[in-house]
């Protein structure tokens, strides 16, 4: 009984621990810069974070199920050069269409994964790397420059409402729809129990490789749309604009408090997640750390995040 209540005790430990991380940096960085506790600074907090969310809520879908996708940078590089590409003649189809290559992408690599048995780090980081090679090639190995013109299609990312960057509100629509497919449909309810144990879920009748391959095809979609943003606040679109982004996302999903093994996490814990790692990114830039060194600091805290959380009855030998 006493163990019992240990575990218990260490879960909601675990569970809570993002959370009250989050609060203590913010002030740790609030009692360093009071500006930064300003409401315009977070604000910028908030919009600066939206893409790394965006990125890291596909993702989770993914690591949910036990799996990963080592595809996410590449492919929203691609499809900022997309958008870049295409804006001039399709407007707003050009996001359209820069999403719809993500979902398809994503549903290549999945049925790469459940069809050909290939494990799903080998799949992504494949096709990580044949995304890279295709922004190259239809980019010219070059940034492409959004021109004025172009950029007024962008005002739904570049604006604000009431105040509020829009950028924002548009993170705010992700959360909803991505904490209603995990929390609210069968899709979520049967990822977890895939990550939770693949073979009982096998056996209760759980078509398990249709919901790896639609994790996948979101994964990439919301990767893709994380990579319209970036063109849109950036103005431009290059086959390297997403490139330092795979570590922090990855490391958001898991400070958040998802079990890299699969079975435990939500869309909530990833967005604390990905507030942490802003946070992090923000004192570290107060603190004059080189902005190439900050990925030594994710990698660390991205080892320590799967020491917590990670649950070693599942793994009883690592590889």
């Amino acid at each position: 009984m006493r163990a019992l209540i240990d575990s218990i005790g260490a879960d909601r430990i675990r569970q809570y621990l993002p959370l009250a991380t989050l609060v203590i940096l913010v002030i740790a960085v609030g009692v360093a810069q009071p500006a930064f506790l300003e409401p315009a600074t977070l604000l910028q907090l908030a919009a600066d974070t939206a893409v790394l969310f965006i990125l890291a809520t596909g993702v989770t879908f993914v690591i949910m199920l036990g799996g990963i996708d080592l595809s996410l940078q590449s492919m929203a590089s691609l499809a900022s050069v997309i958008v870049a590409l295409t804006i001039t003649r399709l407007g707003y189809g050009a996001f359209v269409l820069a999403v719809a290559v993500g979902a398809i992408v994503g549903l290549l690599a999945g049925l790469a994964h459940v069809r050909l048995r290939i494990p799903s780090f080998i799949a992504t980081l494949a096709m990580g790397g044949v995304l890279f090679s295709a922004a190259l090639v239809i980019s010219h190995e070059q940034s492409i420059t959004l021109g004025e013109a172009e950029r007024g299609y962008q005002t739904w990312i570049t604006g604000s409402v009431a105040g509020v960057p829009s950028v924002v509100i548009v993170g705010l629509i992700v959360l909803v729809v991505a904490h209603i497919l995990q929390s609210r449909t069968a899709f979520g309810r049967y990822s977890a129990a895939i990550g939770a144990g693949e073979p009982a879920a096998y056996a209760s009748g759980v078509k398990v490789d249709r919901q790896k391959v639609i994790a996948y095809a979101l994964s990439a979609s919301f990767a893709a749309l994380a990579g319209v943003i970036l063109a849109g606040r950036l103005s431009s679109g290059s086959p390297t604009l997403a490139a330092e982004l795979l570590l922090p996302s990855i490391a958001a999903v898991v400070v958040g408090g998802t079990a890299i093994t699969g079975g435990v996490g939500s869309i909530w814990r990833t967005l604390v997640g990905a507030l942490i790692i802003s946070v992090v990114r923000i004192g570290m830039t107060f603190l004059g750390v080189n902005i190439f060194a900050q990925n030594i600091v994710f990698g660390a805290v991205l080892i320590i995040a799967v020491a917590i959380t990670i649950d070693r009855s599942k793994i009883p030998i690592v590889k």
